[in-house]
């Protein structure tokens, strides 16, 4: 629906977490190549559940600091539409992934203060879509997926020449106050949807989706295109 907050369910581990997803009106849906994280998938298992999202749902592979033997096997052998980078990749690696693959890529930057800023910037002019979640505590076994909000006010008004979307702690609960923070039209969740670290509950993702679609005006709308 037109005016609608586009919602993105990242690390799906079950085709019913996808069916969930795509039940509830997500226009992409993310699964986790990171070892470390209860979202992990492999490869065979990511491949079967990304063929259980419907054309017009945008399957992405989140993948950190992803060596290029790594990002070969995944890309060729899992049907994914945008590759996440969710690691330290510079704008420069960035560039080269789109270049390789010729696919979109999103790139995750992690917000704690103002000091993160000029990152965005900097990899808006290399990636198709830009993450802004907030910056892993140090130390941290997980990049993202830690249910750790940043201070939205840090980005209220800031717009980049891609698409970009809002990710890090949200909720049903908090998603309205974020998107009001920020003017997010894309939001992600993952650990705000969970029931325990890397179980989704259907439930909680059908009503994080509903409260983005109210607070954006209306629920759903197909996946944003990233710039060609």
């Amino acid at each position: 629906m037109a005016g609608g907050i586009r919602v993105k369910v990242c690390g799906l581990r079950t085709a019913g977490d996808v069916a969930a997803a795509v039940r509830a009106g997500a226009a992409y849906v993310g699964f986790v190549f990171f070892p470390p994280s209860p979202r992990n998938l492999g490869i065979e298992p990511a491949a079967k559940l990304a063929l259980e999202a419907p054309p017009g749902v945008a399957r992405v592979a989140l993948t950190v600091d992803a060596d290029d033997a790594t990002l070969d096997e995944i890309i060729s052998r899992v049907p994914v539409d945008i590759l996440q980078l969710h690691g330290a990749e510079s704008p420069a690696r960035v560039a080269a992934l789109r270049e390789r693959f010729g696919l979109p890529v999103m790139k995750a930057v992690g917000v704690a203060d103002e000091s993160d800023l000029p990152a965005l910037d900097e990899h808006a002019r290399a990636a198709d879509m830009l993450l802004v979640d907030a910056r892993p505590p140090r130390g941290a076994a997980l990049p993202g997926g830690n249910g750790l909000a940043f201070d939205w006010r840090l980005i209220a008004g800031r717009r980049w020449a891609v698409p970009w979307m809002l990710a890090g702690g949200l909720t049903a609960a908090n998603v309205a106050t974020a998107v009001r923070l920020t003017g997010a039209r894309q939001v992600d969740v993952s650990s705000g949807v969970e029931r325990a670290p890397g179980v989704k509950d259907a439930r909680l993702i059908a009503g994080f989706v509903a409260a983005a679609g109210a607070a954006g005006g209306g629920a759903g709308g197909a996946a944003e295109r990233p710039r060609a």
